[in-house]
């Protein structure tokens, strides 16, 4: 399997108009991972239109265990900041390391070993989200990811039962999330995309379809545990290929609903348009297939929804936005212009908390840099969401926000 899909998506956003809109009509509409140029305009419409209806309901009936969201800690965001976390935009792993554990203890209120049994037990099957948009560049650091290794191995959890996982292989692959580089832990991806298919007009369907015409991924996916929302996905093949399914269901990946037993969460600092794409978002369109549909009519509110089905809310103990690099601009995909070392990591158990902390902190650095910063609610509204529903803080009132 290839491993350079997305870095061919990547360079559509750096071509010319004429180039992307060729490219556009050859992958056809939705494929890409987000257009956010498109959605953000059809969110400032003066009457958008209806919002399609979801199984939202569905998911909030189901009783909430000791570990759902928030988790114990709602409405507290720690952020811990060392200007030597980074030396020329590579980060200091001892630095970091150290950054992690202050923060875990101000969080929990308990030494490195207590914070681990807060969340977790030896027997646990614990994965690690990761976010590898922008390998090389904007991807969540090595450095974390090894200090959250670190912790959870010196809590007693082997590291056999680690996990570092994310939707889609090629991508873990291109921002070298692999065996070699952690051969004590498993890697592990929802489902495949075949590159060598994409864009042509009569392509050779078996490196992603199998003789009955089903993505060879499906079998990743549960077909009992879904998020439906009452539009369909395009039916073209490209669709097909990135998505696994084109329906009006959004299947979620057999490693949250069979396998894992805790999860972590580590997005990274970057802005989508004049929201951002970090905790919410790195889980809403990480975990499920057939996001490509929901990008147009519902794209805040999946950050919201997606979350408050069991195999999120009762699982995803711990949420930790890297920002040693951050992103101002050009987002959700990578742009160097637009980077800048924050040197800055973000703890909390409730996402919602802190993706409000760190969206209006994005907003600060916007106005900073001069960039036009539309700060109409509607670019918070699906955090506010996730507070009716339960699930975190985003009343920025109620947020405790603790600096390090």
């Amino acid at each position: 399997m290839s491993r350079k899909i997305y870095r061919s998506m990547n360079e559509i956003f750096t071509i010319d108009r004429r180039e992307f809109l060729k490219v556009s009509a050859a992958a056809g509409a939705g494929v890409m991972l987000g257009t956010p140029q498109v959605w953000a305009q059809d969110q400032e419409q003066e009457q958008p239109p209806p919002r399609p209806k979801t199984n939202i309901d569905d998911a909030m009936k189901v009783p909430r265990t000791a570990h759902s969201l928030p988790g114990p800690f709602p409405g507290r965001v720690v952020e811990v900041h060392d200007e030597k976390a980074t030396v020329d935009n590579n980060p200091d792993a001892s630095v970091v390391a150290a950054m992690f554990a202050a923060g875990l203890q101000k969080l929990t209120d308990k030494d490195m070993r207590g914070s681990f049994n807060q969340f977790f037990t030896p027997d646990d099957l614990v994965g690690i989200k990761v976010n590898p948009v922008g390998s090389g560049m904007i991807n969540t650091h090595h450095e974390i990811v090894t200090a959250i290794i670190d912790w959870l191995a010196t809590g007693g959890l082997p590291k056999r039962n680690i996990v570092i996982f994310d939707r889609f292989e090629s991508m873990l692959q291109e921002a070298d999330f692999t065996s070699e580089r952690y051969p004590d832990v498993h890697i592990e991806s929802l489902q495949i995309i075949d590159e060598t298919a994409w864009g042509q007009e009569d392509p050779d369907t078996s490196g992603f379809l199998d003789e009955n015409g089903d993505h060879l991924s499906k079998e990743l996916f549960d077909s009992q545990v879904y998020y439906w929302a009452d539009v369909e996905g395009p039916k073209d093949l490209d669709y097909l290929n990135q998505h696994v399914e084109n329906g009006k269901r959004s299947y979620f990946g057999k490693l949250l609903t069979q396998k894992l037993t805790k999860f972590i969460n580590v997005p990274v600092f970057k802005n989508t348009g004049n929201g951002i794409s970090m905790a919410t978002k790195n889980i809403g369109y990480g975990v499920i297939n057939n996001t490509g549909r929901l990008h147009k009519p519902l794209f805040f509110d999946v950050c919201t929804e997606v979350l408050a089905f069991p195999c999120v809310r009762d699982k995803m103990v711990l949420n930790i936005t890297d920002g040693l690099i951050g992103q101002y601009d050009g987002g959700p995909m990578p742009n160097a212009q637009f980077m800048y070392p924050y040197n800055r990591l973000f703890l909390a158990t409730d996402p919602f908390a802190l993706d409000m902390v760190c969206h209006d902190l994005m907003v600060q650095k916007r106005k900073s840099e001069e960039v036009d910063v539309n700060e109409h609610p509607r670019y918070t509204e699906y955090l506010r969401y996730g507070e009716k529903l339960g699930l975190g803080i985003g009343n920025p009132e109620k947020i405790t926000h603790v600096k390090v």
